[in-house]
């Protein structure tokens, strides 16, 4: 079946992209701050078993503490988080939520909760379930979101098309680019705006045991090339992370060093993933037309 959602364009043949600041890599952070319910497995690590009292520990960690960690890192460094948002957080976890409401963080819909990816429920419902992560992020906020994260970065064929009509405009499960794509929707618009390129905490600490130090040396690696690549046309870069994993204290101080290194180049923008969708739409977007 042939993807309609978006064109192959080598990205040697695409108009120069200069961010804001004449900046020449975009860099946002994204914390997935997630909802977890212990009557009910953690998908995609493998243990079914319910209590998973280990797994659901680790996770609650997150949310008690790392989150907190993670946050004062990111004000020693001037940086807005783009939040991936699980809507029941904003019933039971709700001082995360109040505070970043203080630092002015952009939040992004997430799913319910990260136990149930969309593909869980009935076709029929997927539409709705997103209403209610908008609705519900909305009212806590007081921002509705723009951005989406699905859970498990899961969809099902119409995702795009549900996210659009009720007002998101921008989508993070797509990995396969380094600057934003428009992709085709039935109503509204969408573009991709690039946050799954191999940084993903998760990949590094629970699939492949990388030591933080190793963590540190890759992401500025990856830096590098994104930098090097973005003198010709801009670029983005996301750093995807997860309370329960960077925000233990043996892999926090690596995180805080990843980010005096991006900070120490010149034409960086630190920015939002909303931030990054504003000036893309501002100022290169065009319609693909329909699916």
């Amino acid at each position: 079946m042939e993807n309609r959602r978006y064109d192959y364009q080598p990205i040697t043949t695409r108009p120069r992209i200069r961010w804001a600041n004449d900046a020449r890599i975009a860099v946002w952070v994204s914390p997935n701050i997630e909802y977890f319910h212990i009557d009910q497995p953690i998908p995609n690590f493998g243990a079914s078993r319910v209590p998973d009292v280990r797994g659901y520990s680790q996770r609650d960690y997150g949310a008690r503490v790392g989150v907190f960690r993670m946050m004062e890192v990111l004000d020693k460094h001037g940086i807005r988080a783009s939040a991936q948002l699980n809507s029941e957080c904003c019933i039971h976890h709700r001082e995360i939520i109040d505070e970043g409401v203080k630092r002015d963080w952009e939040w992004l819909g997430h799913g319910i909760t990260n136990n149930l990816p969309l593909t869980a429920y009935p076709a029929a419902e997927e539409r709705s379930v997103i209403r209610q992560v908008r609705e519900e992020i909305a009212q806590a906020t007081g921002k509705a979101p723009r951005g989406w994260l699905g859970p498990a970065l899961a969809e099902t064929f119409d995702t795009p098309d549900h996210l659009a009509s009720v007002g998101f405009d921008y989508l993070c499960d797509w990995g396969f680019d380094d600057q934003p794509v428009p992709m085709r929707v039935h109503t509204g618009r969408m573009i991709v705006v690039p946050y799954e390129q191999g940084l993903n905490d998760i990949n590094f600490f629970l699939r492949s045991n990388y030591t933080p130090r190793e963590y540190l040396q890759q992401v500025c690696d990856q830096f590098d090339v994104l930098y090097r690549d973005g003198e010709r046309s801009g670029t983005v870069m996301c750093l995807p992370l997860h309370p329960f994993i960077i925000g233990v204290p043996l892999r926090i101080k690596y995180f805080d060093l990843a980010l005096e290194y991006i900070r120490s180049h010149d034409g960086v923008w630190l920015t939002t993933g909303g931030e990054i969708a504003d000036w893309y739409y501002q100022h290169y977007y065009e319609d693909p037309g329909r699916p």
